[in-house]
């Protein structure tokens, strides 16, 4: 006899233990409604369930004033959001420290939360692609399911003969409970099988459903961390175009003289030289003089004060301290191969569409635009001879001659790589391209980036 089959009719007391022992740990009922929840039963089994209603039902009704009403909400905070924004930034007026403490606290809070929305992306893959292997495995027995259910379903409504009535019925009891004693073991491995197989995607889908909750938990909030980010950014360069009346003119100037150069070092020389904003925020940079040190060491407390207007720690002297502009994963490193026969003097990290870039240091802005194929360029000038190089965002939100902080917001990202030489794994996947140099040198900017990040400074 296969298992599965019809089991005879006639059965012992044996017989019967051993059928009373499968019922107790495999529940037919439980079995039966797991997989009509998964979507696994047999199609027979779901026709009713997929029989599509005739007309609206009041639920779906219900649901779409439940949606309306949600929308309405998220609108109305939106609108609360508006207006706690204007008055957190009339509150701040023309106060400069306050308007950057702000600012990289805000642009600190969204680094966080993209951090933690990839974190948990990163966690949900393997458990979807866990789901697929279980949802596959199970869907590829169908057949063996139903076989299951149904010898569970007939065995559990057989009732034991009378016994010792005749002999023949003796006989046959006998022969049906040696039959019952090869295929119950095996009827009960393959159901507990099933069982558990059911288990585990139950207990997976439950996993996923928290965690693509506390997602959209973290894609919310980053949105109003993001919204709030760009009322602040505004505010902050409203205020600086107003110092500074020829702002305009001095970018499309600044773009044109970027035309008029073909590497990155003439670059930065054509604009300390020859655009005035530039040149002024160079000769700051080579007044300023080194920052003051403790006992040797860095002065990371003058990192506290936000209405400083130099470098407070010396470029030479922050190794081990910054923190990458953006929150990426690395795909080239400074000296390896470029891809076109040379060597990378920068490095390169994978991002996020739309992610936050933040300065890694003090600095004048010297340059804010195109420039050639490396996208949207920024650069700053650190003092002490070096500049920083970061190019491939999508939007920069800083202007020539403006005094940047470290964490500082300057740049978004956008949806794919805008350095055309550099290109992800993933086409559609944006790029930031980092360059440090000293004397017009490409250095290697290993040393400088935090091993840690209780090590890396904060603004």
């Amino acid at each position: 006899m296969q298992p599965g089959r019809d089991i005879p009719p006639h059965s012992d007391t044996a017989g019967r233990g051993q059928l009373h022992s499968l019922r107790i740990p495999i529940s037919v009922v439980l079995l039966s409604a797991g997989l009509a929840g998964a979507g696994l039963l047999p199609a027979a089994a779901q026709i009713v369930a997929a029989t599509p209603p005739a007309a609206t039902s009041p639920d779906d009704i219900k649901q779409r004033e439940q949606e309306l009403e949600a929308t309405r909400a998220q609108q109305k905070d939106a609108a609360e959001l508006q207006e706690k924004l204007k008055a957190d930034i009339a509150a701040i007026g023309q106060d400069r420290s306050k308007l950057n403490q702000q600012l990289i606290d805000i642009a600190a809070q969204v680094r966080s939360v993209e951090t933690q929305i990839g974190d948990a992306e990163a966690r949900l893959h393997p458990l979807d692609v866990r789901e697929q292997e279980i949802r596959g495995s199970l869907d590829s027995r169908r057949a063996e399911i139903t076989e299951v259910l149904a010898a569970l379903q007939r065995a559990g409504r057989r009732t034991p003969p009378a016994l010792l009535v005749r002999p023949e019925d003796a006989l046959q009891s006998l022969r049906t409970a040696m039959l019952l004693g090869a295929v119950v073991p095996e009827l009960h491995a393959r159901a507990q099988k099933l069982a558990d197989d059911l288990g585990e995607l139950v207990g997976l889908r439950k996993t996923i459903a928290a965690e693509r909750d506390r997602l959209a938990a973290g894609r919310d909030k980053l949105r109003d961390d993001q919204t709030r980010l760009a009322a602040l950014i505004d505010e902050r360069q409203r205020q600086q175009n107003s110092v500074e009346k020829d702002m305009e003119a001095e970018n499309a100037r600044a773009i044109g003289l970027s035309k008029q150069v073909d590497s990155l070092q003439g670059l930065i020389a054509k604009m300390e030289q020859d655009s005035k904003t530039a040149a002024k925020a160079a000769a700051a940079a080579s007044v300023q003089g080194t920052p003051a040190s403790l006992n040797g060491k860095p002065n990371l407390a003058a990192l506290k004060d936000p209405s400083r207007m130099s470098p407070a720690i010396a470029f030479a002297s922050a190794k081990g301290l910054f923190s990458m502009p953006v929150n990426g994963t690395r795909i080239r490193d400074f000296g390896g191969s470029d891809g076109a026969g040379g060597v990378e003097k920068g490095i390169s990290l994978a991002t996020r569409p739309g992610a936050q870039v933040t300065t890694p240091c003090d600095g004048w802005v010297v340059y804010a635009g195109p420039f050639r194929s490396y996208g949207q360029l920024l650069i700053l000038n650190a003092g002490g001879g070096y500049h920083v190089l970061i190019a491939g965002m999508e939007r920069i939100s800083v202007n020539i001659g403006q005094f940047v902080l470290t964490g500082e917001p300057v740049a978004t990202m956008g949806t794919t790589s805008q350095v055309a030489s550099i290109f992800a794994a993933n086409a559609s996947q944006p790029v930031l391209y980092i360059e440090f140099r000293k004397d017009g040198t490409p250095i290697d900017p290993g040393p400088w980036w935090a091993a840690n990040e209780g090590e890396k400074v904060r603004g």
